[in-house]
């Protein structure tokens, strides 16, 4: 029988969840994915010191004042990995936009716009890259206006169930959905043991795709942020799963027997009602959802505060 990973394969497109391009090319998942945290780990690698130099170069090149020069640099720098990783995956690979500018819409578009310019003068298509955008009303905005452009979005950060309609009707080509940050504030919160079965992540991202299949919108739901193996088991058959590299050498080592647990044609829930949306209902569902609030700033936080340790680290490169 073949390894869990061979059979996941099968049934879902696997994405590497992984700056690190060594792991990339042992895992030879379809697409990749980055965030800054991921960035600023690889970055600060032996391996990759070529990239961060000429990223440096680039951006001191372009002048403007210091902070005109990081921008530059940390646009350039993920620019440099997204090349590599495109080097060894025959799909896509996921960029993501300044999570500072996660409730400015027109920034946000612009500077997703300077990501593509950068991807294409390196000869790369824009439609082998994907840019990462916070699932806020703002970036689903930004989504809905570069969808039109030819330039596809994830929709990352995505907790709700509100924030993921909003994303399929602004014609989002992916969404992110978070299954094991989702666990991890349950658990805070809630207390409780949970499996695979009742995982609230789990729970969430299953809805979100029986949403999607049930109404035909053709946005990508591709989970994310595991917490174990277990949780990507009870998605199998979902679009596309992005796995860190420690959890594919565990299913890679497993030759058990895998059950495919979504599928296009399964049955939908009955109560599964669709929801008329628009900015006033997308921000009294995620003002009624603790966990989607408290998680989606959480994350823009985190994720900003490892931007500025990479600003510092390539500052004083």
């Amino acid at each position: 029988m073949a390894d869990k990973l061979s059979q996941l394969k099968d049934m879902t497109i696997v994405v590497a969840d992984t700056g690190d391009i060594n792991s990339i090319r042992q895992y030879k998942p379809e697409d990749a994915t980055t965030n800054p945290s991921l960035l600023f780990k690889a970055a600060q690698m032996e391996q990759y010191r070529d990239l961060v130099a000429e990223a440096v170069t680039y951006g001191k090149n372009q002048g403007g004042g210091l902070a005109r020069e990081l921008e530059n640099i940390l646009d350039k720098l993920a620019v440099n990995f997204g090349k590599e990783i495109l080097n060894s995956v025959p799909g896509r690979v996921s960029t993501e936009v300044d999570a500072r500018l996660s409730f400015h819409t027109e920034e946000t578009i612009n500077r997703s716009r300077k990501l593509v310019e950068l991807y294409e003068k390196e000869g790369i298509s824009r439609n082998r890259v994907l840019i990462k955008i916070a699932a806020t009303w703002e970036g689903i905005k930004a989504a809905e206006v570069l969808e039109k452009e030819g330039i596809n979005c994830n929709l990352t950060l995505l907790f709700g169930f509100g924030q993921a309609i909003a994303c399929a009707e602004a014609g989002a080509f992916l969404i992110s959905p978070f299954v094991g940050r989702i666990l991890d504030w349950f658990k805070k919160n809630e207390g409780g043991d949970y499996t695979a079965e009742n995982d609230p992540g789990v729970l969430s991202v299953k809805r979100i795709y029986q949403y999607y299949k049930k109404f035909g919108y053709d946005t990508i739901v591709m989970g994310a942020s595991f917490r174990n193996v277990g949780e990507i088991e009870a998605l199998a058959g979902c679009d596309r799963l992005t796995i860190g590299p420690n959890f594919l050498d565990e299913l890679m080592e497993s030759q058990e027997n895998l059950t495919r647990k979504l599928s296009p044609d399964m049955d939908f829930p009955a109560d599964l009602d669709r929801i008329e949306m628009n900015e006033k209902v997308f921000r009294w569902m995620l003002n009624e959802d603790a966990m989607a609030t408290e998680k989606l700033a959480e994350g823009i936080r985190n994720f900003s505060k490892d931007l500025v340790k990479l600003e510092e680290y390539v500052r004083d490169f």
